[in-house]
């Protein structure tokens, strides 16, 4: 039975996608000689383990929104949950091969793994990369056999927070997406109209404009 061990070596942004996509280059050994690897169908859990950072104090600012004040990060601050994905790893005879994981992300503000990286400032993003799945395998001149892999293998990562930025810089240049509920929409929208004006972007700036001269 195929004794898997697995490494994440870089990542990359995946250029001209319909999406943004993050690959991972995922080296994967095989602890076990003489045996050929046919398929592995794995699966992942990436998790964010943010308590393995330290926070500046514009990002603890930045991250009340997700942990709250920062005198009660000892109680709240939890792994987050970034995303799953899968990645069906071609034949292979020896210890070793390697495999792209391909994340894609979302810039949508309402998913609590994008306001965590809009959050930091510099450094790097710490990952868990939980592995899942089956693989498919011979021993010698045996039959094929199928095994599980168990979540009890991992990978750590570290992901420059660079890299996030200068994929969303590229998907997304100057701009954010943001979700509205329906009833709010429709009332920027008429507000939109109703003065003439020739964006929702410019809309929202003069409600905040009037606002802050309420507040004033």
């Amino acid at each position: 039975m195929p004794d898997l061990i697995f490494r994440i070596e870089s990542a990359s942004v995946v250029p001209f996608a319909v999406v943004p996509i993050i690959a991972f280059q995922l080296h994967i050994d095989n602890g076990v000689p003489n045996e050929t690897i046919h398929t592995i169908a794995l699966r992942c859990q990436i998790q964010i383990e943010v308590t393995r950072r330290r926070y500046a104090p514009a990002e603890q600012e930045r991250l009340v929104d997700l942990f709250g004040q920062p005198d009660r990060w000892s109680q709240t601050l939890r792994n987050l949950l970034w995303t799953h994905s899968t990645v069906m790893v071609p034949a292979f005879e020896g210890v070793s091969t390697t495999a792209d994981l391909q994340v894609p992300c979302t810039f949508d503000f309402n998913v609590a793994a994008t306001k965590y990286f809009e959050g930091l400032t510099e450094g790097e993003i710490p990952l868990n990369v939980l592995f899942s799945g089956t693989v498919f395998y011979t021993s010698g001149d045996g039959p094929l056999q199928v095994a599980p892999i168990s979540w009890e293998r991992e990978a750590r990562y570290k992901l420059p927070l660079k890299l996030w930025r200068e994929m969303m810089d590229t998907y997304y240049p100057h701009s954010v997406w943001i979700s509205l509920h329906r009833d709010a929409f429709e009332g920027l929208y008429r507000y939109k109209i109703q003065r003439g004006l020739l964006t929702l972007e410019r809309a929202l700036e003069q409600v905040l404009a009037s606002e802050s001269v309420v507040n004033s």
